[in-house]
């Protein structure tokens, strides 16, 4: 990593009410996604947008196979929180950057240097390789 992730950023978006898309979350309660949703959700205040392949319904939010799926009414978006494999977040980056979110969230172990990269030269607040359910006793959550 470049850069390491600044403290002020990461408790901003984990204080700033808004909205977070999370990709990668479905149905499936095995994936850590499905866990932390409900934090982001519950204990963070947040409301959520799931994306998945499917277009899957979870937690009762209406779901979306896409970040451009999303309709416009539930712009903008603040957070894009990514649950996929470092392969494929740079793809997720590159669609939130089009979507014009203003933050992205890479989860434990995911990495894209170079997508991360375009994220901050898009103006884009950038967490990488961390968790929110994680880092919320730093800042009482």
């Amino acid at each position: 990593m470049d850069e390491a992730n600044d403290p002020a950023v990461v408790e901003k978006l984990m204080r700033t009410k808004g909205t977070w898309a999370i990709v990668g979350l479905s149905t499936n309660q095995w994936r850590s996604a499905y866990d932390v949703a409900l934090y982001v959700r519950d204990r963070m205040g947040m409301e959520i947008i799931p994306v998945n392949l499917r277009g899957e319904d979870v937690h009762g939010e209406k779901g979306y196979k896409t970040l451009a799926d999303i309709p416009a009414g539930k712009h903008p978006i603040d957070v894009v929180d990514c649950f996929v494999n470092s392969q494929r977040v740079g793809a997720v980056i590159d669609q939130a950057i089009a979507i014009g979110a203003k933050a992205v969230w890479l989860q434990l172990g995911v990495h894209d240097e170079a997508a991360e990269q375009r994220a901050r030269e898009a103006g884009m607040d950038v967490v990488t390789d961390s968790c929110p359910a994680r880092e919320g006793w730093r800042y009482g959550l």
